[in-house]
């Protein structure tokens, strides 16, 4: 069976995309490569072993278009409303928390963020049963 082990995005700013992930989520550098004309920085935390590559191009002077492609990065938290919290302190401007059903079947409860580039990052509380594992 396959394994996911990383999603990759192309950030702009490497240090601004640091200490979003750290400041939002715990991430850290796990590995960092320096190459001819681009960076690879791999981002994780004790929660679990997948990990986030962040793509920096040395010769990008200009932000990335996302297009209409690209959908969403989700986490799970054990406290949605705690972690809501302690985001908007931090000065990230979460969107607020919102609850999704089908029809009668709760699906899940969970908050938007954008990282400095404009991706977008669902945070979910763990335990529903939107796939918040």
């Amino acid at each position: 069976m396959a394994k996911m082990i990383h999603s990759m995005i192309r950030v702009l700013n490497e240090q601004a995309s640091l200490d979003f992930y750290e400041k939002a989520f715990g991430l850290k550098v796990a590995e960092r490569f320096a190459f001819d004309g681009f960076t690879l920085v791999y981002l994780s935390n004790d929660a679990q072993s997948f990990e986030l590559e962040l793509t920096i191009n040395n010769d990008r002077d200009r932000p990335y278009e996302l297009g209409d492609g690209y959908g969403h990065l989700a986490v799970s938290v054990d406290d949605l409303e705690a972690e809501h919290e302690r985001i908007e302190r931090a000065g990230l401007n979460p969107l607020p928390i919102k609850e999704l059903s089908c029809g009668d079947r709760f699906v899940g409860k969970f908050f938007f963020i954008s990282d400095p580039d404009g991706y977008k990052i669902e945070v979910l509380q763990r335990g529903a049963p939107g796939r918040s594992l």
